[in-house]
């Protein structure tokens, strides 16, 4: 299958897929940490390049449940819009590319009205061999619910509570490599 990873600098799922035979490129408007096929750019320009499969990754910062206080504190209202709108444009490709899987964390509801849908399915890194959690939902087109594949001890809010630094939200971005995995066995 020819795949996208999309909003992805890491390198994790792309790899994940690519390790099973297929023609799998991230992109993002970073440079990929891990060397392979990697579109540095805006993903809006590629989508209609014929993908079979679209995993996206879009931020979450300004759509996230846990965020929703900053929006009238900040004002933070057309940073919301935006992010909304862009989300909206990658659920939207599931009108040209046959299979969409979307991650991102609980929304609150004023993404959700933009958006227009909610999630197909909420998953945990504990399901999949990482003693953590990170309540991560998924909005699915044409894919199964990604079936868990080895659940473990552990509950440790690790991502959670990371100290803040300069890379807090690139190290909080990751897709966990057991979850990369299980992606791309289920959906590859």
């Amino acid at each position: 299958m020819k795949v996208l990873i999309a909003c992805e600098f890491s390198g994790i799922v792309r790899e994940a897929f690519a390790k099973r035979g297929h023609d799998a490129w991230s992109c993002d408007l970073l440079p990929t940490e891990i060397p392979g096929k990697h579109i540095h750019g805006n993903v809006l320009d590629i989508l209609r390049n014929n993908w079979d499969l679209m995993i996206a990754h879009p931020p979450c910062t300004r759509l996230c449940n846990t965020g929703v206080r900053w929006l009238n504190e900040r004002n933070l209202w057309d940073d919301m819009r935006k992010s909304a709108y862009f989300f909206k444009a990658l659920w939207d490709a599931r009108f040209y590319i046959p299979k969409v899987c979307i991650e991102n964390p609980v929304m609150h509801k004023y993404a959700i009205e933009i958006i227009g849908d909610k999630y197909n399915q909420i998953i945990q890194p504990w399901q999949f061999g990482h003693g953590e959690t990170k309540r991560t939902c998924f909005w699915l087109s044409e894919l199964e619910e990604l079936i868990p594949t080895n659940i473990v001890e552990g509950r440790e809010q690790r991502v959670f509570m990371m100290p803040p630094s300069k890379n807090r939200w690139k190290e909080r971005s990751r897709t966990l490599p057991l979850i990369a995995k299980a992606m791309a066995e289920q959906w590859g």
